[in-house]
C-alpha cells in the first residue's frame, strides 16, 4: 500500500452533490482486512440516499442526521481485493480476493454474548446494527475500506468483480425468501394440501432483485406453478420470460384483468413487491387472493398515500417486511447467507452477468450513473469499477 495517509473517496455533501475528495485512510484494528476495493454496485438505497428520499443514518433519537452535518460515502454492495490484515487475522491475507458483509453484529464487533436478533438469525436486525455505506459508515465508493475479517467471503473462482459485487443484492433476496417459506401464512409453495398451495405468485418489477427473485423460486426452491412478472420495460420482460417467468406489460393491459383471466378469478396467493411504485398498493386487493401472502422487499413507495393500505388490510395478508441480508453464522464466524449467495453466482446457478446493464469506470462516474443512466430505458442495474487492475475484472 502507498504511504500515503489520504485516500480518494466520493462524498455525498447534499442531495444530489457528490465530489470527489482526499479523506484519510481508514483504520485498520487487529481483527479488521483493509479492502482495495474493486467494484460496487449502485442499488436503490443509494439512489433513494443521492436524492435526498431517503437517509439512514439517524442519531439517538431516531431523527436522520443531515448530509450537510454528516456527509456520506456511499457504496454497501462491495467487493474487493485484501491489501493488509491485522494481527488477529489467520485465514485471510493480502491477494485474496473477497466480497463484503457491510453490516456491523455482535459477531462482527466480537461480542462475547450475542444480542437476541444475532443469536436467532437476524444479523442485520442486530441491536447494535451498522452499516459501510448506509447508516453513516464511510462506504464503498472510496479507494479503500477496512472491515472485520469475519466479514469476508473469499472468493474461490475467477468471476469477474462485476459478477461477484451481486453477491450483497442476491443475499438480500435469499433472505426475504427464507422469511416466506418459515412464515406461518395460509398459502406455501410446498404445501401437501393442494388448497393451501401456492397457485400464482406475482412479481411487479423485473429490475435486480425481481429477476433474482424468478431464479430463486425456479432454481432454489424449484417452484413450478404459474410465476408472473408486471414490468414496462421491453428489456427487463424479455429477460423475466427468459429465466422462467410469464409476463405482462401493464402500460398495454390492465394488470388486474390479466390476473383475473389467468388464475380464473382466483387471484394470486403471493405477491412480491419489487417496485417500490407508491401505486401498485392501490391494486394490491385486486391482485391478491384474500389471506395471501405479501412481500414488500421495494422501498420508495412515493405517488400514493398510506390511505390505500385500508383495502390492503381488508385482504387480511400476511404482510412480510424482510430487509437486508440477515442470517445466521458459519463456524468461522462469516455470515453464512453471504457464503451461500456467492457459491450460487460461482458455481454459475443464480446468473448475474446480464443484470449489469450498465458498468462505469471510476469514483467521479457515480452522479452519472444517477441523474442519467438510472431508470432509464433498459437500465437494470450498474456497478462502478472502481480500481480494475489485478482485481480479476
Amino acid at each position: 500500500m502507498a504511504d500515503s495517509k489520504m485516500m480518494k473517496a466520493s462524498v455525498l455533501e447534499a442531495t444530489r452533490t457528490m465530489k470527489i475528495q482526499d479523506v484519510p485512510l481508514p483504520i485498520m484494528g487487529p481483527r479488521d482486512a483493509m479492502i482495495r476495493v474493486d467494484a460496487v454496485g449502485l442499488c436503490g438505497s443509494d439512489y433513494h440516499i443521492y436524492t435526498g428520499e431517503a437517509n439512514y443514518h439517524v442519531d439517538e433519537r431516531g431523527l436522520p442526521v443531515p448530509l450537510e452535518v454528516h456527509p456520506q460515502i456511499l457504496g454497501h454492495e462491495v467487493t474487493g481485493t485484501i491489501v493488509d490484515v491485522g494481527d488477529g487475522v489467520l485465514d485471510l491475507a493480502a491477494g485474496d480476493r473477497v466480497v463484503i458483509d457491510q453490516g456491523l453484529s455482535c459477531v462482527s464487533e466480537g461480542k462475547e454474548h450475542l444480542c437476541e436478533y444475532c443469536s436467532s438469525g437476524f444479523s442485520h436486525q442486530c441491536e447494535w446494527y451498522r452499516e459501510f455505506g448506509i447508516t453513516g459508515l464511510p462506504g464503498g465508493l472510496a479507494e479503500f475500506i477496512a472491515v472485520p475479517a469475519v466479514n469476508l467471503i473469499q472468493v474461490h473462482s475467477d468471476r469477474p468483480a462485476v459478477e461477484t459485487v451481486m453477491t450483497e443484492p442476491l443475499a438480500c433476496v435469499l433472505h426475504s425468501l427464507e422469511t416466506v417459506m418459515a412464515a406461518p401464512a395460509r398459502y406455501q409453495f410446498n404445501a401437501v394440501d393442494p388448497d393451501q398451495r401456492v397457485r400464482c405468485a406475482l412479481i411487479c418489477g423485473a429490475g435486480p432483485a425481481g429477476l433474482l427473485f424468478i431464479q430463486a423460486l425456479r432454481k432454489i426452491y424449484n417452484y413450478q406453478g404459474s410465476l408472473v412478472v408486471s414490468e414496462p420495460d421491453p428489456i427487463k420482460r424479455k429477460l423475466a420470460g427468459e429465466y422462467g417467468a410469464e409476463t405482462i406489460d401493464p402500460g398495454s393491459t390492465d394488470l388486474v384483468d390479466e390476473i383475473l383471466t389467468r388464475t380464473g378469478g382466483r387471484r394470486c396467493e403471493f405477491f412480491i413487491d419489487a417496485a417500490g411504485v407508491g401505486l401498485i398498493f392501490e391494486q394490491i386487493p385486486a391482485l391478491i387472493r384474500t389471506q395471501a401472502t405479501v412481500l414488500m422487499y421495494a422501498h420508495g413507495h412515493g405517488g400514493t398515500s398510506l390511505e390505500a393500505m385500508n383495502a390492503v388490510q381488508f385482504r387480511v395478508p400476511t404482510l412480510l417486511c424482510p430487509c437486508g441480508a440477515s442470517g445466521g453464522f458459519d463456524e468461522d464466524g462469516r455470515p453464512s447467507i453471504y457464503r451461500r449467495s456467492l457459491q450460487l453466482i460461482e458455481d454459475g446457478t443464480i446468473e448475474v452477468a446480464d443484470l449489469v446493464t450498465h458498468l462505469e469506470s471510476g469514483l467521479e462516474s457515480v452522479p452519472t450513473s444517477f441523474d442519467q443512466a438510472y431508470g432509464s430505458p433498459g437500465y437494470i442495474k450498474a456497478v462502478t469499477l472502481i480500481q480494475g487492475a489485478g482485481s480479476g475484472i
